[in-house]
């Protein structure tokens, strides 16, 4: 029974287990999103969490700490640059996961793992969404959505298209005397 086991051993070795997730966190520090398995997504964001929050003191202590972790010089120097300076005001969770489903070959639930500020396509939604607001006086009346929708400016689609002159008018009496719809009623 694992009755108190807080450590996913993943079905690998002490030093297996360290150098993966070692590479891993090296790997999503440096491309900012990784595609992995559920369980090593979860073993993972304990691992890079606490590092993260390392960078918030950049002292060469601090590196050190991190780079015994990494052993990778240019995470860390992503890490204690560009990534310090994106999360100095996060108090935590520093990492999200996103389900993507099963893979084909042995149905292990796949996810996707990426630094939160660094979801460009989320960020945006984040700033253009306004907060709900919801009344109690139940519906708006018909005069105040009436007002909304005259007062939006008039996009091309909803211009008046001019219209175009009369060719057909303008034919030649030979033209016209020409075509198969008159030959079939004569």
């Amino acid at each position: 029974m694992r009755h108190g086991c807080k450590v996913n051993k993943l079905s690998r070795t002490h030093a297996h287990r360290v150098a993966m997730l070692s590479n891993m966190a090296s790997s999503l520090i440096l491309n900012k999103r990784i595609v992995t398995t559920q369980a090593k997504a979860k073993a993972l964001r304990v691992y890079v969490e606490p590092l993260i929050t390392k960078t918030k003191a950049d002292s060469t202590h601090q590196r050190r700490v991190v780079f015994s972790y990494l052993q990778n010089k240019e995470a860390i120097k992503e890490l204690f640059g560009d990534v310090a300076t994106k999360v100095a005001n996060r108090n935590g969770g520093y990492t999200r996961i996103l389900k993507l489903g099963r893979r084909l070959g042995d149905g292990a639930e796949m996810v996707m793992m990426e630094l939160v500020d660094y979801n460009e396509a989320m960020l945006k939604d984040a700033t253009t969404k306004k907060a709900k607001s919801t009344r109690r006086g139940g519906k708006k009346k018909a005069t105040e959505s009436a007002t909304v929708a005259s007062a939006a400016p008039a996009t091309e689609e909803q211009k008046p298209v001019e219209a175009a002159p009369a060719v057909e008018e303008q034919k030649p009496a030979e033209a016209v005397a020409e075509t198969p719809a008159e030959e079939e009623t004569k």
